[in-house]
Order: C-alpha cells, then structure tokens, then sequence
C-alpha cells in the first residue's frame, strides 16, 4: 500500500499528512540541533575545565619543588654560615695552611651550588634599614637608620626572603657629635 492509498484509506487527504511529518521532522531537528549544541557547549566547558586542570596541576609541582628546594636551602644556611664563621676564626699564621685553603674550597663550592639554585645574599652593612630584609637586634652609634653592622648574613631565594639579616642600626649619636 502506497502512502497515499493509506492516507486515503483513513480518510484523511495526503496534503494534511505531508505537512504534520514536515512539521515534525522540523520539531525533530530542532530538538537534535539544541541537543547537540548542548553537547557541544558541554564538551567545550570540560575541555576547557581539564585544560585549567593541567595547568594548576603543573604549578602546584612546580610550587611543591621550589618549596622543597627552599626547605633544603632553609637547613643549609646555618652550615654555610658556620664555615663564614670558622674561616672568620682561623689565627693569621694558619691561614697558609693547605687545609684552611681546602676548608675555604669547601665553602666556596658550597655556596655557588646555592646560588647556582637561586639563593642571593642580603646587602646589609651601609645600608638603610628596611624592616622586610633586616632584623634589628639592637641600635649603636652610627648614622640613625642605616646599618652599621651585620651580625648574621640574610638570604632571599628567588626574591623571597628566607632569612633577614640580623643587624645592628645606628641610632644618629656620631651624626651629632660630627655637627
């Protein structure tokens, strides 16, 4: 039976029947259409979200090793400073011996694997007294406000300052005296 000997066996004209299935297959694809940009729209957002994803993953490694580096640092500083201070400390008629030369070697190599990681000295001595890289352990006579001597060495690891420098600020008495 052809299509329009069913739509004329119900009784119903052939014309009516092509437009209700027109109409309906534009409902459909409309649906399909909405449905699929729906998807899309979906697809992109999670595409998006694991891209976002990737990203704060690798800077959260990234954080993770430079904290861990920071942490090694942190615990190697009191070593490189007690070599500072023992060199400091050798009488002047051993500092020809070979084994200050080689203990000297030692703190060298120490510190430019250091730096070599990102760990830079504060400049203190000279300088004005800036609370974020200094630490203030007490005040003598010198220029009020600039530092007149370093007690312990500070250190920034990447620009971050690990460790302030402890020193000693003037407190303007030998500014007076000079006036």
């Amino acid at each position: 039976m052809t299509r329009e000997e069913w739509a004329n066996a119900e009784g119903e004209p052939a014309e009516a029947t092509e437009t209700e299935d027109t109409e309906a297959l534009k409902q459909a694809l409309a649906e399909a259409k909405a449905k699929a940009e729906d998807n899309l729209a979906g697809w992109q957002r999670t595409q998006a979200d694991f891209i976002n994803y990737k990203r704060r993953s690798e800077q959260e490694k990234a954080e993770i090793g430079d904290f861990a580096k920071a942490a090694l640092v942190l615990n190697l500083l009191p070593v490189l400073d007690d070599f500072k201070r023992a060199l400091a400390s050798v009488p002047p008629r051993l500092r020809s011996q070979g084994w200050v030369d080689g203990i000297r070697l030692i703190e060298r190599k120490l510190q430019s694997t250091l730096q070599a990681q990102g760990l830079s000295e504060i400049k203190a001595l000279g300088e004005p007294f800036d609370p974020n890289f200094h630490e203030a352990v007490m005040q003598a006579k010198g220029k009020e406000g600039i530092v007149v001597e370093e007690i312990q060495k500070g250190y920034k690891f990447h620009d971050r300052v690990i460790q302030p420098a402890k020193v000693i600020v003037g407190n303007g008495e030998e500014d007076n005296k000079e006036e």
